[in-house]
């Protein structure tokens, strides 16, 4: 599965390039990712952390999330994403699981994807702004996470609800012994409807 999930994320990163006529050094001038490792993930012979990926996501305008949607020829124009649609992806270096929920070919700005996340687990991206800017909400579903957007620090609980807007470096923790789990709502306003910028 992780191997299918790379081979999409694959075929994404190399269309949303070709979309904008980046070549691989202006996408890693504009991701700080190199050359070559961008080369290896539009290959598909490698497992990119999310940190790298998001990385990249910041260099072509999107979100992470749209890293892990079918390319616009493969997508299927659906309002319903059936559980067996979404696969699980796994992040090689927090061990955090996440998986798409949204219906990729639906032609909305809305993205959700649920993520468990392991016991002292962290992750922290260095995200930018984008244009059209990316707001996004994170809902705890179970368990406590701690989130640091910038200078601010807030603890989660379960059940609680962060609106942020995705323009300075966002990290996440989970201070416990238990996995946490949380659902995270991105939205684009202005988006393109298939998804190219969101």
């Amino acid at each position: 599965m992780a191997d299918d999930l790379d081979q999409r994320v694959a075929r994404r990163v190399r269309e949303l390039r070709a979309r904008r006529g980046l070549s691989l050094q202006a996408l890693a001038a504009g991701s700080g990712v190199s050359r070559s490792m961008i080369s290896v993930i539009e290959r598909g012979e490698v497992h990119a952390t999310a940190v790298v990926l998001e990385r990249l996501a910041t260099g072509l305008g999107v979100t992470l999330a749209s890293l892990f949607d079918e390319t616009a020829q493969a997508r299927a124009t659906t309002p319903v994403a059936r559980a067996a649609e979404q696969p699980p992806w796994r992040d090689p270096a927090s061990g955090y699981v996440r998986r798409n929920v949204s219906p990729a070919g639906a032609g909305s700005p809305i993205q959700i994807v649920d993520v468990s996340f392991p016991p002292g687990a962290t992750v922290a991206y260095e995200t930018g702004d984008r244009e059209p800017p990316v707001h996004q909400q994170i809902w705890v579903l179970e368990g406590r996470i701690d989130v640091a957007w910038g200078d601010e620090r807030h603890r989660l609980e379960a059940g609680d609800c962060y609106a942020l807007r995705l323009d300075r470096p966002l990290s996440y923790h989970n201070p416990t012994r238990k996995p946490a789990r949380y659902a995270v709502v991105l939205v684009q306003p202005g988006a393109l409807p298939d998804r190219e910028r969101t």
